[in-house]
């Protein structure tokens, strides 16, 4: 095994491993008092009212997709960012490139009005 990928074996271990600790030291220590109050889902503080089957607008689907696909395209962001200096000019112009495309995605949905809220 290559030495670079002890680092993230370990940290992959230790997030593994403190979740499973926390979760059963909780389970061991905890109180056991279940009522009809702990047992409700809780949303927002209010009781729930009407059906779960409600319609909700396109706009929620909308905004929800439209934050995925921005927000994982910045990620790539991270890794130039930290090899910044060993991709010399021509991995800043291919990012300059990268994030000119997608700023006019941006540009694109803003001026369609997906991201007004009427």
């Amino acid at each position: 095994m290559r030495f670079e990928y002890v680092a993230v074996l370990a940290s992959l271990a230790v997030a593994t491993i403190i979740p499973i600790v926390f979760l059963g030291v909780q389970w061991a220590l905890g109180p056991r008092r279940p009522s009809r109050t702990k047992n409700e889902a809780f949303e927002c503080g209010n009781p729930p009212s009407g059906s779960a089957w409600g319609r909700f607008s396109v706009k929620f689907y909308l905004t929800a997709i439209l934050f995925i696909v921005f927000d994982v395209e910045v990620v790539f962001l991270y890794p130039w960012a930290i090899e910044f200096r060993s991709l010399g000019m021509l991995g800043f112009v291919e990012m300059a490139a990268f994030v000119s495309i997608l700023a006019l995605g941006l540009v694109y949905v803003w001026r369609k009005g997906a991201l007004e809220w009427e």
